[in-house]
């Protein structure tokens, strides 16, 4: 029996929310303590399936983890079961879990191989691991697939330093060949290096830990290999997916809400993005505060063409968040092109929103244009599916805001990325069920 989420919308919702962890840094620096046998104590974790699913592999593989807090838990990975790769249990779930990859650089660093199933995850396109195994290749790694028993082997045990240009930016792909080459022989240089906030943290991290990571920021990373690395406590930044996804629902749902420690500083342009489409929000502290507001207009470019809001590596706008734009400008009045560049069929969710009755035209599997609404009309509730985890969160805000009663099935989706998201909606006022 599968869960779904009933939503009686169209009601404005009022309080103060504090985002999660970051999913996507949790990710990284959960599977960065594998490369010390010291004590690492990690905080702000979320408590998300594809997170749990995590630290549970990385328990069956040995690690001794203790949850010491709400959010926060400690690691030693000292006794690894290296036999524990070739088994059944690692098959099924390491296949299960996307950010399992991200396991396969510190193991190379510390034990000189690694071996991976065939991940799953999201059904966003082509999200291709290349990156990782040419990264991990160009440093001295051989790998083999073997159709057979659906296993990626690598051997790394002789990993040394190079000068590695990335085919793409990408985030994992990068924080992969980091956690590689941070215990490799001599000097690793990455270029066209991903420099998303989550991996910033996960250099900072492996620096306190002893690493020599320079360049972290830019997409210049140079790393001087070093022989070990101890333990430390590293505190995970505030979810900047769920930031911006709230200030979408205060905007659709003219709801006054505050968004608790932000990390403004971290949040790159994402803030101005949703100001361009005509919502107000101000900085209190670190808090941002969005009033409740009746309208709000899109504002057009300096010649007066149509504004567009298309996603781009970091520091550009995050491609997490293209979805929430999406709704959001259903209910602003004017119109906006938005371009999803860096995955096909992110926007394929956009016949639900239709079925609502939202203005949108479909250019292609990349584009979308949306005309806004200006709040005249309401949306209208129905039955949908969540196809991926962030088109799920804005379908949520889309029911939030619609008029009468909506069904959401396959919240799995959005439960591998919200942690506990009907409760904390409950407490701003909404009307959600879970069934």
């Amino acid at each position: 029996m599968t869960n779904a989420f009933v939503i009686n919308g169209g009601k404005p919702l009022k309080g103060e929310i504090t985002p999660q962890g970051a999913k996507n840094e949790a990710l990284q620096v959960i599977s960065a303590v594998l490369l010390t046998d010291q004590k690492v104590t990690i905080s702000n974790i979320p408590d998300i399936k594809d997170v749990n699913k995590l630290i549970e592999l990385l328990g069956d593989m040995g690690v001794v983890v203790e949850k010491t807090g709400a959010d926060t838990y400690t690691f030693i990975a000292k006794d690894i079961d290296q036999d524990f790769f070739q088994s059944e249990t690692f098959k099924s779930k390491g296949g299960g879990l996307r950010g399992s990859i991200m396991i396969v650089g510190p193991l190379l660093a510390r034990f000189g191989k690694a071996s991976i199933p065939k991940p799953g995850g999201d059904k966003i396109g082509r999200r291709r691991l290349d990156t990782h195994f040419l990264g991990f290749e160009k440093l001295g790694a051989q790998f083999n697939y073997n159709p057979a028993d659906g296993f990626f082997n690598v051997d790394a045990s002789n990993l040394k330093g190079t000068y590695i240009l990335l085919d793409e930016a990408s985030v994992t792909g990068t924080a992969n060949i980091v956690m590689a080459a941070v215990l490799a022989k001599g000097v690793t240089t990455i270029y066209n290096a991903a420099c998303e906030p989550y991996l910033q943290q996960l250099c900072k991290m492996m620096n306190r830990m002893g690493a020599k990571i320079s360049g972290i920021g830019s997409n210049l990373l140079t790393i001087e290999g070093v022989g070990y690395l101890g333990g430390t406590e590293h505190r995970l930044l505030p979810d900047m997916i769920e930031i911006g996804s709230f200030i979408g629902l205060a905007a659709m749902t003219g709801s006054e809400i505050t968004i608790k420690d932000v990390k403004y500083p971290e949040l790159g342009m994402i803030p101005d993005v949703f100001k361009r489409l005509g919502i107000k929000l101000e900085l209190r502290g670190d808090d941002i505060y969005i009033p409740a507001q009746d309208h709000y207009e899109i504002e057009t470019f300096i010649d007066g063409s149509i504004m567009t809001v298309a996603d781009a590596p970091w520091p550009g706008f995050t491609p997490d968040l293209i979805s929430i734009v999406l709704v959001v400008a259903i209910q602003a009045k004017g119109s906006v092109l938005i371009h999803q560049k860096m995955f096909e069929s992110r926007l394929f969710f956009v016949d639900k929103l239709l079925d609502m009755g939202a203005q949108i035209i479909l250019c292609d599997p990349h584009r979308a244009t949306v005309i806004g609404l200006d709040k005249q009309v309401q949306l209208r509730g129905i039955s949908m599916t969540s196809p991926d985890i962030r088109a799920g969160v804005a379908l949520l805000i889309a029911a939030l805001s619609a008029q009468g009663q909506s069904t959401i099935y396959n919240i799995e989706q959005i439960e591998r990325g919200y942690q506990h998201i009907d409760d904390r909606l409950k407490a701003l006022g909404a009307d959600i069920t879970r069934i």
